[in-house]
């Protein structure tokens, strides 16, 4: 830096113009702003929680113990997408939605414990607060909502999306499960033709079991956004959606207190299960989900979810 600055210097001839002040303030911004030191914290077990740099719109890294903190096997975009609909109206509307990249100022993230937050303002007088908490056995992620406006809100929805890759990436399916009356199931047991279909045959899709909805009378549907949608037959009995390893030595298994269904996209190997509150004017509201990310069975994260699922808002 030093260096750097006597060239300054030389170029002006004369270290006390206001043209090299000038020019160092505006190095020293650049220097700061490179230098600025990516949020991150980490648990006993070595599990971390990163802010992926790579994007502005919030994105993190849960990365597994010894791990390189750019392995991004488990990246989660924090939300998706924020959309609300107001009492009476049949259509949501989208106050946020992520990109992917560098295009916009990023959140100014903090640190607090083992907690990384941020907040974001929305026209019309909606604040979001997104807290994201390492713990023991995984990540717990919430959104608080404050209604400064004058409409109500019948409905609004964060989603969180994990998304899978390296030894987590399950595009036909064959290990990500959910939970029925009588035990664990594949998610997506119910059409074994994924198997062996060509990529562009079997994808796009979309998998859902319903919790709290009623089962659609369609198995299979393609709609008009060139996606199909496989309905489960059976309802599932708890909120969560768990993906084993290649090595079926790591887990990870995201559930939320209760919701209207859970599904994935294949392709992502994405874990939802989201849920919509409703946010009066004046109100605040808090939604939660947990992603359980642990060495262990698939029993070892029912007896967590059991848990710890009405600990969730």
């Amino acid at each position: 830096m030093v260096l750097l600055i006597n060239s300054l210097a030389k170029q002006t001839k004369n270290m006390r113009t206001p043209r090299f002040f000038s020019l160092l303030a505006i190095f020293c911004v650049a220097v700061a702003a490179h230098a600025q030191v990516v949020p991150a914290v980490q648990n006993s077990s070595g599990l971390r929680l990163i802010v992926a740099d790579e994007n502005s719109d919030p994105t993190l890294r849960v990365v597994l113990p010894g791990h390189p903190d750019s392995d991004s096997a488990i990246e989660v975009i924090f939300p998706e997408h924020v959309t609300v609909r107001q009492f009476g109206e049949a259509e949501g509307q989208h106050l946020f939605m992520f990109r992917p990249g560098q295009h916009a100022d990023r959140p100014a993230w903090h640190q607090v414990g083992r907690s990384l937050q941020y907040g974001m303002d929305f026209a019309g007088g909606l604040y979001m607060q997104a807290t994201a908490t390492l713990e023991e056995d995984g990540v717990r992620f919430r959104y608080q909502f404050d209604n400064r406006s004058k409409v109500a809100y019948e409905m609004v929805y964060a989603p969180t999306d994990p998304r899978l890759t390296s030894i987590f990436h399950d595009v036909r399916l064959e290990r990500t499960y959910v939970h029925h009356k009588d035990g664990f199931d594949l998610l997506g047991s119910e059409t074994p033709s994924r198997l062996t279909m060509p990529l562009n045959q079997w994808l796009p899709a979309r998998y859902l079991a319903s919790y709290t909805w009623p089962i659609p009378g369609k198995k299979v549907e393609k709609r008009d956004d060139g996606i199909t949608y496989y309905n489960k037959s059976r309802a599932v009995d708890e909120p969560l959606v768990a993906t084993r390893s290649i090595d079926n030595k790591w887990v990870v298994a995201s559930f939320t207190r209760t919701t209207g269904n859970v599904w994935s996209n294949p392709e992502l190997t994405c874990q939802h299960v989201d849920s919509e509150i409703p946010l009066a004017v004046g109100a605040s509201a808090e939604m939660e989900i947990k992603i359980l990310v642990l060495q262990g069975s698939l029993n070892d994260v029912l007896k967590k979810v059991d848990a710890e699922r009405h600990s969730l808002k």
